[in-house]
């Protein structure tokens, strides 16, 4: 990124460059519907469009830290004094890591459809009370509000089976089918107007399969995705364990001091870019 950094960049550069940025990394947390298995990670590369910024000469922001979320610099009450994280264990973006700087967050929650049975009815509620005690349990380190519209939200989150792609082997020329997912959560960047700033959304699939403690479990995790958590623990005992577990824990001392160490480094996103 540095080649970039204070230099006047042309259309066609800007639009080489976003071919590579703007292919999105999607964690795709797969599990066996219904049941209690491990979640097995699969990383893929989506690429979607990039709003704005292709088609325009721009001068990239040189990449600086945002101040810390107000509620998120506050000590942790169930911390027991514990320092630890695993930021080692988190990945940065061509623009920065995925930090937020405008507050509150603003969630669309899945709405179900108008023509739906009332045993339907029922699940899609449960689905929605798990999803919204997660966002609960975040709001007290993030400001979050919920919004009626989908095209007004910072995240999105869907009722909905992930997207799975069919894959040929290419040594045996075989169709692979992927097993299906529990969730998966991608995001995307686009040019803020009229700020003119480097922002991004994301948009988070959980399966409408799921018990409401999974449910929930897998909500709180796939926030954390999108708080900016790119990464994943290696102990069980943090929201973020690469793994689905019997018992799912709370959010942990450890799952907050990553993210204040995410959002104590310096990124592209938020900052006004200059150019015609």
């Amino acid at each position: 990124m540095s080649n970039f950094f204070g230099s006047r960049l042309s259309s066609q550069i800007i639009k080489s460059f976003l071919i590579l940025a703007i292919a999105l990394l999607t964690l795709s947390i797969s599990t066996s519907l219904g049941g209690t298995g491990s979640r097995a990670i699969a990383n893929s590369f989506v690429s979607t469009s990039s709003k704005n910024l292709d088609s325009q000469n721009v001068t990239l922001a040189i990449p600086r830290s945002h101040p810390l979320p107000p509620s998120l610099g506050l000590s942790n009450p169930n911390s027991d004094n514990d320092s630890s994280d695993y930021f080692a264990e988190i990945k940065s973006t061509p623009l920065g890591y995925l930090v937020w700087s405008q507050f509150p967050l603003r969630i669309y929650l899945d709405q179900p459809p108008i023509d739906i049975s009332i045993s339907e009815q029922e699940r899609f509620t449960g689905w929605t009370q798990a999803v919204t005690q997660a966002l609960q349990e975040w709001q007290q380190y993030f400001p979050i509000e919920t919004v009626t519209q989908a095209a007004a939200a910072d995240i999105e989150i869907l009722r909905s089976f992930p997207l799975q792609r069919a894959t040929r082997n290419p040594t045996t020329g075989v169709l692979e089918i992927p097993r299906a997912a529990a969730a998966q959560t991608r995001y995307q960047f686009y040019l803020q107007t009229p700020e003119r700033k480097l922002a991004h959304r994301f948009t988070i699939y959980l399966s409408p399969s799921q018990t409401s403690e999974y449910t929930l479990a897998t909500a709180r995790h796939e926030l954390g995705h999108a708080l900016g958590i790119w990464g994943h623990s290696p102990l069980e005992t943090d929201i973020m364990y690469f793994s689905q577990v019997r018992t799912p824990p709370p959010i942990s001392p450890r799952d907050i001091n990553t993210l204040r160490r995410i959002y104590q480094q310096p990124t592209q996103l938020g900052w006004r870019v200059e150019g015609d």
